[in-house]
């Protein structure tokens, strides 16, 4: 399966299409880039975008990272860390591999606003479940 095909079926999930997340650039085993229009739907009531909205980016960028690689991973554990809020129309995560291990990995996203600004940093393990 090539790229593109990844791309459509990881787009095609629930969860990514309902919250308009999009992959804009996959390296296998190494680092993916997610954008998300950031619409009213995703916005808390101080209207910046919601934290499990931003939440649920970088946990499913960092989770097609560690799934291209071949494996099923599942996360372990994450944290976040909100550095000021998300506003504007779109917001990037880009998620990097730290470390792939046989059974678990450690993976970093930094989400970036329209103006490439930082907005929020996050961490996660995840397990291979096959």
């Amino acid at each position: 399966m090539n790229q593109e095909e990844q791309i459509k079926i990881l787009e095609s999930s629930g969860f990514i299409n309902y919250n308009g997340y999009h992959i804009t650039e996959i390296e296998v085993g190494k680092k993916a880039v997610m954008e998300a229009e950031i619409k009213k739907e995703s916005l808390n009531p101080y209207d910046f975008a919601h934290g499990g909205f931003i939440f649920g980016l970088g946990d499913t960028a960092m989770g097609i990272v560690a799934g291209s690689t071949g494996k099923k991973p599942v996360t372990i554990s994450s944290s976040i860390s909100y550095l000021k809020p998300s506003t504007g129309k779109v917001l990037k995560a880009v998620a990097e591999m730290i470390k792939d291990g046989k059974k678990t990995s450690f993976l970093r996203c930094n989400f970036y606003d329209e103006n490439e600004k930082l907005t929020a940093t996050m961490d996660a393990n995840y397990y291979y479940i096959d």
